[in-house]
């Protein structure tokens, strides 16, 4: 479920090029996602915005240990989303957002049907506050409520994240799907403790049949916790690494109604982030 990613870095991402990797305990197999996200905002009157985009994500599962059925057609995995979001100031200390992400989500190895297309969103408020005579610190609060078809669950999630700057140091976020403690050790460069969520869910289009039980769907989610860098070669552009270890990992080939078929790996393994991004 790549929309684990933050839900407020759709908003203000302009730009982003990344590349993970996750490889299997005990074994040759590994997970490996390239990652590609342009948005575009687009101003109107009265401090609002109008942004659209769009998102690829390629999945490559390089499967090497010997399985019981044919692995070739979850070799790759496609995840394609559009990005439509429009924000506004609400009143005086709150900034209203609102987004869809219609997505394909697929190995797409025959002709698209409805089975790979799949509906996100969310509804957020945004309360930004600047340093200056009533406040000390900076601070942002996004509250909020996402929906997400390819987690199977039939309602809205709460979202929630807070930022605080501690001093001209140190800063915290604190929520979900990501919370990190970060160190800055000038305007360029920061280090920082995060654990965060991250995975996917897509369709295949080859159904696999395992155990005498069809299965049409993949899914991976994982739960994981390390150490970031960051490089900000100017206030917009920055370069980042993140590497870390899974704390919970569930890679799960499941059926048409997402029951568990299959379990491709439960075991914990080493994790590897970086690419570059320019944010607002």
């Amino acid at each position: 479920m790549t929309s684990f990613y933050m839900a407020h870095a759709q908003l203000t991402d302009l730009a982003r090029l990344e590349y993970s990797f996750i490889p299997k305990s005990n074994s040759e197999d590994q997970y490996t996602r390239l990652r590609a996200l342009l948005n575009y905002p687009i101003e109107l009157k009265n401090d609002s915005y109008f942004i659209v985009g769009g998102e690829y994500n390629r999945i490559l599962l390089n499967l090497e240990d010997e399985y019981d059925f044919e692995t070739s057609g979850l070799n790759k995995i496609h995840i394609i989303d559009l990005n439509l979001a429009y924000t506004f100031k609400w009143n005086e200390k709150w900034r209203f957002g609102v987004k869809f992400n219609p997505r394909i989500a697929s190995t797409l190895t025959h002709k698209l049907n409805s089975d790979d297309f799949f509906m996100n969103g969310g509804v957020f408020f945004i309360n930004k506050r600047t340093a200056g005579e009533e406040i000390k610190k900076d601070s942002r609060l996004i509250l909020g409520l996402t929906y997400n078809a390819t987690t199977g669950l039939p309602f809205p999630l709460p979202f929630v994240s807070y930022y605080r700057k501690i001093d001209d140091n140190w800063s915290y976020t604190a929520g979900i799907p990501k919370s990190n403690l970060k160190y800055h050790f000038n305007p360029k460069n920061n280090l920082q403790v995060f654990t965060g969520l991250d995975g996917y869910l897509a369709h295949l289009q080859k159904p696999l049949v395992i155990n005498e039980k069809e299965a049409e769907h993949i899914s991976l989610s994982v739960a994981v916790s390390g150490l970031g860098y960051e490089y900000c070669f100017t206030k917009h552009l920055a370069a980042y690494l993140y590497t870390g270890y899974t704390v919970r990992l569930n890679n799960v080939i499941r059926s048409k109604n997402r029951d568990e078929i299959f379990k491709l790996d439960d075991i914990n393994a080493f994790y590897l982030r970086s690419g570059l991004k320019f944010k607002i």
